[in-house]
């Protein structure tokens, strides 16, 4: 079994894999149902996935029926407004066939000027902490790609104090001394706020060259 440490200050104990569901976003049902199963075999508890990861939360859903005790959810909205953003949480309950969420992130929330606008006045947050305050959601979280990504972190705790946050960290991007002072930095931050850390692309290399003509990601390993 998968050793289990504290989700930040939720309460949860988070097994230290996570479930990344975007490998479901064009998977058949057989495929995905195989996948799921793999996740009780070795005890994984949480799971991770988007509004616009394709098929992802309506393969999630019959699981939900089945073991959401069992299973931490997380999912993701990249709407920037109010009123898009409650569409999307409103959307992902009725795909996923939940009642509430335990963690809706704002997914990729890097660029300046959508940073401002989802975090702004008739922004994307104000949907989530609505939700939150309804039962929908238990946690709000932030989630970021690229170079910019943690420096935006920081920020975003500095406006908001989000439950958690989701950035890359693997050898190439971590060899860069500038991203790598970024990403201590935040650490160093999360640590001192109890917010959760949730790190990405870990044996990520580059994006693919050349696309397999079968694949269910978008980066080519190490």
């Amino acid at each position: 079994m998968i050793d289990r440490q504290p989700f930040g200050r939720t309460g949860h104990w988070s097994t230290r894999i996570i479930f990344g569901a975007a490998g479901l976003y064009s998977a058949t049902s057989e495929r995905a149902d195989r996948i799921l199963a793999t996740l009780l075999e070795h005890g994984i508890n949480h799971i991770d996935t988007a509004a616009d990861y394709g098929d992802s939360e309506l393969h999630v859903a019959p699981w939900m029926k089945k073991h959401r005790d069992g299973f931490f959810l997380a999912t993701k909205t990249g709407e920037r407004t109010y009123d898009g953003a409650k569409r999307s949480i409103e959307r992902s309950l009725d795909r996923l066939g939940v009642d509430a969420i335990d963690l809706l992130q704002l997914h990729n929330l890097v660029e300046e000027e959508a940073w401002e606008t989802a975090l702004g006045r008739g922004g994307a947050l104000e949907a989530a902490v609505e939700a939150r305050d309804r039962g929908l959601v238990r946690f709000l979280g932030v989630t970021g790609h690229g170079w910019e990504v943690a420096r935006r972190h920081r920020a975003s705790l500095e406006r908001f104090p989000f439950d958690s946050v989701l950035f890359p960290y693997n050898f190439p991007m971590m060899s860069q001394p500038e991203y790598a002072r970024d990403v201590e930095a935040l650490l160093e931050l999360c640590e001192q706020r109890g917010v959760a850390v949730q790190t990405i692309k870990s044996v990520a290399r580059r994006r693919w060259k050349e696309q397999p003509e079968k694949r269910f990601s978008w980066y080519e390993p190490l």
